[in-house]
């Protein structure tokens, strides 16, 4: 994964502590490893953890006036090699099967070129419901992959089928799209750097 950009997007779910533990596991891979949250995401884990875990930014706000400039969500897109949703929440799901953008990340989502891999974690009552369902055929069919979520027990005390895949699991499948995946074409005057935000 070494020299490949990451961006992981995190919504929020209690799961969240789950992509703490991914983004570890994919900087200790060598990959740049750039975090995009939702604001919910930012009620469960907060940005200082997962800048700790990367060290670069972590964005937030699509109109933070630090980074409106350079368009975030665009030059962050323009230079990802892949995308990981993880969590992705029912609500995430149903804004991406519709081509919402009215967050950071789903502004991002929209622009970004490269493959995109969503992992849903939410109460099994939920991710069986009929529009979550339909939601994840079009989420498939716009030619996103799913990794499904796995059984067990639930923040809710349910059992049942929605949990987060496993950290290893999703670095797995990073790894199998990373090597696919056409590299991410140069961003004309665009520097990786640590300390510049969507690095």
């Amino acid at each position: 994964m070494e020299g490949r950009e990451i961006i992981l997007g995190v919504s929020g779910s209690i799961a969240c502590y789950k992509a703490a533990d991914l983004a570890s596991t994919l900087v200790q891979r060598r990959a740049g490893v750039t975090v995009v949250m939702t604001e919910a995401a930012t009620r469960f884990v907060t940005p200082v953890t997962f800048e700790a875990l990367t060290h670069r930014p972590v964005l937030v706000d699509l109109f933070d006036r630090e980074y409106v400039a350079s368009i975030a969500h665009v030059t962050l897109a323009d230079r990802a090699h892949l995308v990981v949703l993880a969590p992705a929440t029912a609500n995430l799901l149903a804004k991406l099967a519709h081509g919402l953008a009215d967050d950071l990340l789903t502004s991002l989502v929209l622009a970004c070129r490269a493959p995109i891999l969503v992992a849903p974690a939410m109460n099994d009552n939920m991710f069986a419901n009929p529009v979550v369902q339909a939601n994840l055929r079009r989420v498939r069919e716009l030619g996103m992959r799913v990794l499904d979520p796995e059984s067990g027990m639930l923040a809710c005390g349910h059992v049942g089928l929605g949990r987060l895949a496993e950290p290893d699991r999703i670095v797995d499948v990073v790894a199998e799209m990373l090597a696919a995946a056409r590299p991410a074409p140069p961003t004309p005057g665009v520097q990786a750097s640590a300390a510049s935000p969507g690095v």
